[in-house]
């Protein structure tokens, strides 16, 4: 798939210029970094989700008793 993204002139010149001295292709730079925002908005909804169902429900187990609640013992 092919993807066109206008850029300012200052814009185009700082990725190009990091993606140089990273020595990665501008696909790659793009990609990693499109992927990593997605991915980290992601964690916080989930964060988000977890806490108010923690704020719900605020008991918490340890390790040993989630060890033996999944026969892992």
């Amino acid at each position: 798939m092919t993807i066109s993204v206008r850029l300012d002139d200052k814009d185009s010149k700082l990725i190009k210029t990091y993606a140089k001295m990273n020595n990665i292709s501008l696909s790659d730079l793009i990609r990693t970094a499109l992927l990593e925002k997605i991915e980290d908005e992601y964690d916080l909804k989930c964060y988000e989700s977890a806490i108010k169902d923690y704020k719900k429900n605020p008991k918490t187990y340890t390790l040993d008793e989630v060890k033996k609640e999944l026969g892992l013992e």
